[in-house]
């Protein structure tokens, strides 16, 4: 871990009141061409357990997968928060649906994205309860980019759409909601005077994009980010966690 990673987890440690909240895919759980398929670091998931059992201290998930999808695959349950659907779905309210309007335009994006997922082999669409996500990992290099292109051009008819390009995905919403906006009612709700917030794509940006001077956001792999951190891989994520972890409990001990 580089040093200026590590002296800013010291700082962390030290927080009267603490969040640590965390994507899911890419970062606790390695990517995999199934997304059912995907299984959290016991390391990560470990760390987690023992933060969240700490005083002042909360622990949440903040994914775009579905809320269900989400408690089943990374198997933590309170004290920890989970949100998913970017902010749509609480594990402990606020739970936002979806009004007559936003649902049909949502059936007319996923009948879409499927007629597109149609004529490429390996394109996949998985239907969420405020969104719908393309998924190429599967097709090859000339079908993805294909798929991804097609897509783009048939959903202007929806200038209000919230589209979001990731690691061999285009996942489409139609509500308002972000990680960002769910980190803020998160550090509201838990009082925390600092946050350690880890992601590793595109909509992961929104809740860096919060995070304070006193925080600390942690990119995972490649790629342009907000945040003032990177590490390579979930691995070197989970080791974060494990080291903020153990931090926390000797300054809870002094």
């Amino acid at each position: 871990m580089v040093s200026d990673l590590a002296g800013a987890l010291a700082g962390l440690s030290a927080a009267p009141r603490l969040l640590v909240a965390s994507d899911f895919d890419g970062v606790l759980a390695p990517i995999v061409a199934d997304p059912g398929a995907a299984r959290p670091l016991p390391a990560a998931i470990e760390a987690l357990r023992l933060l969240g059992g700490l005083p002042d201290t909360f622990v949440a998930l903040v994914s775009g997968r579905a809320l269900a999808e989400l408690t089943a695959l990374s198997g933590l349950g309170p004290p920890a928060r989970l949100v998913g659907s970017h902010g749509a779905e609480w594990s402990t309210g606020p739970v936002a649906g979806l009004d007559v309007e936003r649902a049909g335009v949502l059936a007319a994006v996923t009948e879409t994205m499927e007629d597109v997922a149609g004529c490429y082999p390996g394109v996949l669409v998985e239907r969420k309860p405020v969104n719908a996500v393309l998924h190429v990992r599967r097709a090859s290099r000339e079908d993805a980019a294909a798929a991804g292109a097609e897509l783009t051009e048939r959903l202007a008819r929806w200038p209000d759409l919230r589209v979001a390009h990731g690691k061999q995905i285009v996942e489409v919403g139609v509500a308002p909601n972000d990680k960002g906006s769910a980190l803020v009612t998160l550090r509201s709700a838990a009082e925390a005077d600092a946050v350690l917030f880890l992601g590793d794509d595109v909509t992961d940006e929104d809740a860096f994009a919060v995070l304070t001077p006193q925080d600390v956001g942690v990119k995972v792999g490649p790629g342009e980010t907000r945040a003032a951190y990177r590490v390579d891989t979930p691995e070197d994520a989970a080791a974060v966690l494990a080291e903020l972890a153990a931090l926390r409990v000797s300054a809870n001990r002094s």
